[in-house]
């Protein structure tokens, strides 16, 4: 029990932190998951934040439960999404209290431009991180841009990016005859 309640505040303090959505929790559960508890690689981490974006629901949601339950299980994907959820809950609630109050005040615009800024900065180094692990040869690079260029100019879902990536990348590699762990 203790174990799950360890859970459940760890996806807590990724929840009351996770301003921006579910991109903007990359950095933390890097650091969290990955880096401090190791409950699980890099590429694990990645592989579930991809599913995460194909799966119906919110991404931040998705990939607590994934990760909660190669934890501990049905259990362990529970406390994990109720962790990352709670805070927003909380803060929902009060903000919903007094919203009326404070939107029109100067230093709240203000403070929550500075967040969204601060959010961009922690997807883009969560991206730089992540990138340097994924682009591994030319074949990947060729993935990115593609894939990149195709969202910016194209209105496309990300499932149907995703889906096609990882159909790149099974044809590159049975093209190229590298197999990858």
């Amino acid at each position: 029990m203790k174990e799950l309640f360890y859970l459940f505040w760890t996806f807590s303090k990724i929840g009351v932190l996770t301003f921006g959505g579910g991109y903007a929790m990359l950095p933390m559960l890097q650091k969290e998951v990955v880096e401090k508890n190791h409950w699980c690689s890099e590429d694990d981490l990645m592989d579930y934040f991809a599913i995460g974006q194909c799966t119906p629901g919110i991404i931040a949601v998705n990939t607590a439960t994934f990760i909660g339950y190669r934890i501990k299980g049905i259990f362990g994907g529970i406390f994990a999404t109720l962790g990352v959820v709670f805070p927003s809950i909380v803060i929902i609630t009060i903000i919903a209290a007094f919203i009326s109050n404070f939107a029109s005040l100067t230093v709240v615009s203000h403070a929550l431009n500075g967040i969204k800024i601060c959010v961009c900065a922690l997807i883009l180094d969560a991206v730089i991180k992540l990138g340097k692990k994924s682009v591994i040869d030319k074949y990947c690079l060729i993935i990115f841009f593609g894939v990149f260029i195709i969202s910016l100019l194209a209105d496309i879902s990300a499932i149907f990016l995703i889906i096609a990536a990882g159909i790149a990348g099974y044809v590159l590699g049975k093209v190229t005859g590298k197999e990858q762990n």
